[in-house]
């Protein structure tokens, strides 16, 4: 399986100052939906974090994002281990199909691919 890109997910309450405080590190913002913001690293694009008031569809906000090459793949192994699907597969409007699994700590990851 191949693994894109890997971000945490940061739930705010403070999207503006979060995005001032990571620009001082270098991000710039390349991607915001008004509930998700997506900070890139303007000399490596995949170096990314994400700031999020909350998810438009799934039940909480992931505590990180995987961008996988094949999402049903990983969808279909992540089952086989009876892990817990804490969203499960589907396409969003915003162009991700996506998933979301509890991993053996508790925290929520996004497990997605670009349609």
């Amino acid at each position: 399986m191949s693994i894109r890109r890997v971000m945490p997910d940061i739930r705010s309450e403070a999207v503006e100052e979060s995005k001032n405080f990571y620009g001082l590190l270098g991000f710039d913002e390349v991607m915001d939906l008004g509930w998700v913001v997506t900070l890139a690293s303007p000399s490596n694009p995949t170096a990314q974090v994400t700031l999020m008031t909350h998810d438009a569809t799934a039940p909480v906000v992931p505590d990180m994002s995987v961008e996988v090459e094949d999402v049903d793949a990983v969808y279909a192994a992540v089952q086989e281990t009876g892990a817990e699907i804490v969203y499960p597969l589907q396409d969003e409007e915003w162009g991700v199909r996506r998933f979301f699994v509890r991993d053996p700590n508790g925290k929520v990851v996004n497990v997605l691919t670009h349609r």
